[in-house]
């Protein structure tokens, strides 16, 4: 299973969803979604090295392998939670997906199906499901800053929580813990990682 790949980039400029990375000579054909689509182009020329995190998708209804792409992990990870939705494959996640994923998963934690409507391809009853399925599992991916770096390994939820918001998402380290001691103190039954994410951004939003 593919992951990542590192190459050389080749832009078809009559396919607005898709790139081709040359990778020791072998050209991988990868979806891209239209938010990371205008990131690339605007830092990157043809011939360009390029890296991806990527998401491998393949089901026997659907045999050809389909390759996404993401400059950064948490993109991929939050993708293959948005595909866990029902009726949404990978070809309607990239579709959809053009917006940052910071900002649409604020719009499940939100429950604006008014919001996640303007995506691609998401009607009403899609937009419910997605928050029925979602809410409360991507309040980590709501509080994400344009630019992120690729999580560090915790022991403990309150560490994995603390790592994320210095590391990947630009707080002080005070600034950090005062987060988490506020998210505790209103919730002191947070027994998780995702629990104290979503009491976080809870709090933000206040």
């Amino acid at each position: 299973m593919i992951s990542y790949l590192k190459g050389k980039l080749r832009i078809d400029r009559a396919r607005d969803d898709r790139i081709t990375l040359i990778v020791n000579n072998i050209g991988y054909d990868i979806l891209i979604p239209s938010y990371v689509m205008n990131s690339i182009k605007s830092g990157h020329s043809d011939g360009d090295e390029l890296e991806l995190f990527v998401s491998f998708n393949q089901t026997e209804r659907q045999p050809k392998p389909v390759l996404v792409g993401f400059q950064y992990p948490l993109d991929k990870e939050f993708f293959e939670l948005f595909i866990s939705v029902e009726d949404i494959g990978p070809s309607a996640a990239v579709k959809a997906m053009v917006k940052p994923v910071r900002e649409i998963a604020g719009h499940i934690e939100e429950k604006d199906t008014r919001a996640l409507r303007q995506l691609k391809g998401i009607g009403e009853r899609k937009a419910e499901k997605i928050i029925a399925t979602l809410k409360g599992k991507v309040a980590k991916y709501a509080l994400m800053q344009e630019i992120t770096v690729e999580p560090v390994a915790a022991e403990d939820f309150r560490k994995d929580v603390m790592d994320v918001l210095v590391n990947q998402l630009g707080h002080k380290q005070i600034e950090a813990r005062n987060m988490i001691e506020e998210a505790i103190k209103r919730n002191p039954k947070i027994s998780s990682s995702e629990e104290l994410f979503e009491e976080v951004y809870r709090g933000q939003k206040q």
